[in-house]
């Protein structure tokens, strides 16, 4: 026991010195990953978000811009943004759409990283130090420069061992201390009381107590839009769905072949054109050496992908308020257990993989995580596999470093990297420093192209984001008073929009009713409204996917009620893009194969298929009885017409024929069109072991038995029998 305390003294105590240490000399080293804090006035906005035809008119016009950025992820806005505000001619273009790939698909979180820093001081790791430092910086600039889409969140590590409780005291200390005036809030120590208090669902056996710190949280797809649109607003072209085919070289006027611009094609009009750049950045993550090799098919590829699979839960899985981190799984990672938008998210994995534009959650993947959930959580949280309500893999792009000769050891940071044909590259790194990525990468095109821009140094430090500049925490109060919103609906719109709200809610419709007066909801259990989809559109959204997975990110938090809110959705963007009947259906076909294999409901539904009868004979014979009352016409299934009979029975006469097929196809599991009762018990079997948590096939055959039941009752006990009455 001495033993280990004499280890336990001298880890803390070199933590804490070492720590001390390396933020006073970090401080004082002149690093060129030290962002420089001299205040200078950030230019204003030029002009208001043009249409994206405008926007591909200009990358048509055969103007010649500055920089040309290959990538619509956070660090290609990043770019743009950085490249704009400095003064330069700024384009960018992105293969499918803003955030689209990894930049959509994170933990939601902006940290620095406390595992990290763990190793950065027991390992004297200066260069992880320096990437914590950093992340933490940026992580205080994040906060301030987008309120509405990021907010603090304290996140718990609960403790089970007692000399543990020192251990991550000091280790979480040692985060705030070097995170310095920009710390978000300091951590504290709680007993085990007050940390079941806050955190209820916490499994109590052996708990010694907790420690809470924190860090920030966002929307993801939402923020990596934001930037681009406020790149867009200062005067930068940037375009999704336009794919570069081919990278244009020159001679400089010495010999040397350069890059002087790209080939392209836009997706949406089929139209092929190229476009002339001085500068072309290529920030594509996971992609990064198809570029490259575009550029030099002799160059050896840097990039050693890596699929990182979380799943969303019910909110009742965790405190709408707290976090939680297990910073030790059974295979030595890390997950994190956060609120986000009212439901729970749970990940990560990290397994190698290939990159793909359509990366796919697996079962596996997804059974590891509810596992290691378990080990966190009382016995009265029954972890059910049919609680995933969306499942998505992102690819981390971790990168070795071409500036380095030794190449077989991955970067911990990101690496900027120009070819001799001046390809400026960007890889590696993580969305909390999106900001200082792009400001190292403007430094080095600026050096590498010989720029001259109106601004030697980055102003993005300084910048507020798209909806940032006029949002206050209490401005959803406004939106109920001055436009009539429900409360949630006002709350959305203005966490989402930030002082956009506003042009938001001057599109919606009334609902006709006295109240909300305006804002038809999308979907009944969440507060998308019909105007989202309109000023989407308008946010450069040409896809039905665009809308379901990043203007509104109802794909990522229930990908059932995604599909149920798709031919509404599909309806209000074609009236807006107009679009034709067989657009509307190939939009829909697309996107339902969006949801079945990247967000997936095809596991889902595998799994539920997968799922063995475990019903007793009694239970078999109840479900038997209530099969038999749909199935008035003895047929020996069940078809879409007599689910259409027994809701109509129950008043709910005006449900639509996209309801219905929704209905028959969430227990349909043999694709047939009709309910066999094999699949009904299969259901019912699955309800029973929590594998699904709810089916409306099944609530209905039971109103339905109910119904039977009542009627047979009214027949025994008629007027005449009891009496007469009175």
């Amino acid at each position: 026991m001495s033993s280990r305390m004499f280890k336990f003294g001298v880890t803390a105590a070199s933590a804490c010195v070492g720590s001390v240490i390396a933020s006073w000399s970090i401080d004082r080293w002149n690093s060129p990953h030290v962002v420089n804090n001299a205040v200078q006035r950030p230019p204003k906005r030029k002009r208001t978000l043009p249409m994206r035809s405008e926007q591909i008119n200009s990358l048509m016009s055969g103007d010649e811009f500055d920089v040309l950025i290959i990538g619509g992820g956070a660090t290609g806005a990043g770019c743009a943004l950085d490249s704009v505000t400095r003064g330069l001619k700024t384009a960018l273009v992105e293969l499918d759409d803003f955030a689209s790939g990894t930049s959509s698909r994170s933990t939601k979180l902006i940290h620095g990283g406390v595992r990290y820093l763990q190793k950065a001081i027991l390992g004297l790791d200066f260069e992880q130090y320096r990437m914590v430092k950093e992340a933490l910086q940026e992580r205080a600039t994040m906060l301030e420069s987008a309120p509405h889409l990021t907010h603090p969140l304290p996140i718990m590590l609960p403790v089970y061992t007692w000399w543990q409780v020192p251990y991550y005291w000091v280790g979480i200390k040692a985060y705030d201390l070097v995170a310095g005036d920009r710390n978000v809030k300091s951590s504290y120590l709680l007993s085990k009381k007050n940390a079941l208090e806050l955190f209820p669902m916490l499994k109590k056996d052996k708990l010694c107590g907790a420690i809470v710190y924190y860090d920030g949280q966002q929307d993801d797809a939402r923020m990596c839009l934001a930037v681009a649109l406020t790149a867009a607003r200062h005067g930068a072209t940037v375009c999704n769905h336009v794919e570069v085919k081919e990278l244009l070289k020159k001679d400089d006027g010495t010999g040397k072949m350069v890059l002087c611009g790209a080939k392209v094609k836009d997706h949406i009009s089929g139209k092929e054109f190229t476009v002339k750049a001085k500068c072309i950045i290529n920030a594509t993550g996971p992609f990064t050496d198809s570029i490259r090799k575009m550029d030099d098919p002799t160059v050896k590829s840097i990039c050693s992908p890596s699929s990182g699979v979380h799943i969303v839960l019910p909110g009742y899985y965790s405190p709408d308020q707290m976090g939680l981190l297990d910073p030790s799984t059974s295979d030595g990672r890390v997950i994190f257990f956060l609120p986000w938008q009212r439901q729970t998210i749970a990940g990560t994995t990290d397994l190698p993989c290939d990159v793909t534009h359509s990366p796919r959650p697996t079962e596996d993947e997804i059974q590891f995580i509810l596992s290691e959930i378990k080990n966190y959580l009382n016995a009265d949280v029954e972890v059910r596999r049919g609680d995933v309500l969306s499942a998505w893999s992102g690819i981390r792009p971790l990168v070795s470093d071409p500036n380095k000769g030794d190449t077989q050891s991955l970067a911990r940071n990101h690496i900027v990297h120009v070819s001799p044909s001046n390809l400026v590259t960007i890889a590696g790194g993580k969305w909390t420093t999106y900001r200082a990525m792009a400001e190292h990468t403007i430094d080095a095109a600026i050096k590498a192209c010989k720029l001259q821009p109106e601004r030697a140094e980055a102003v993005t430090a300084y910048l507020k984001i798209e909806g940032g500049q006029g949002w206050t925490p209490t401005m959803y109060i406004r939106l109920v008073q001055d436009f009539g919103l429900e409360c949630e609906v006002a709350q959305h719109l203005a966490k989402s929009y930030g002082d956009r709200a506003f042009a938001v809610s001057k599109m919606a419709s009334l609902t006709g009713k006295r109240w909300p007066i305006i804002g038809n909801r999308i979907h009944p259990e969440f507060p998308y409204i019909d105007a989202e989809i309109r000023y989407g559109v308008r946010e450069y959204a040409c896809t039905a996917v665009d809308m379901i997975a990043r203007r509104l990110r109802l794909a990522f938090l229930n990908v059932q009620a995604a599909q149920e809110a798709l031919p509404v959705i599909v309806d209000i963007m074609g009236e807006e893009l107009q679009w034709s009947k067989d657009e509307k259906e190939r939009q829909i076909k697309h996107a339902t194969d969006f949801l079945a294999n990247e967000m997936g409901h095809s596991i889902n539904r595998t799994s539920k298929e997968r799922i063995p009868i475990k019903l007793s004979k009694e239970e078999i014979q109840t479900y038997v009885k209530r099969f038999q009352l749909i199935d008035k016409d003895k047929k020996g299934y069940v078809s879409i017409n007599d689910i259409r009979r027994a809701l109509k029975s129950f008043g709910d006469g005006d449900v639509s024929g996209e309801q219905l097929h929704e209905i028959l196809k969430e227990i349909d599991t043999n694709m047939n069109g009709q309910v066999e009762l094999d699949e009904y018990l299969q259901m019912m079997s699955a309800i029973k072991t929590g594998d699904v948590a709810y089916s409306r096939f099944a609530r209905m055959a039971e109103l339905e038995e109910q119904k039977h039941e009542a009627a047979n009752l009214k027949q025994k006990i008629s007027v005449d029998r009891s009496g007469g009455g009175l």
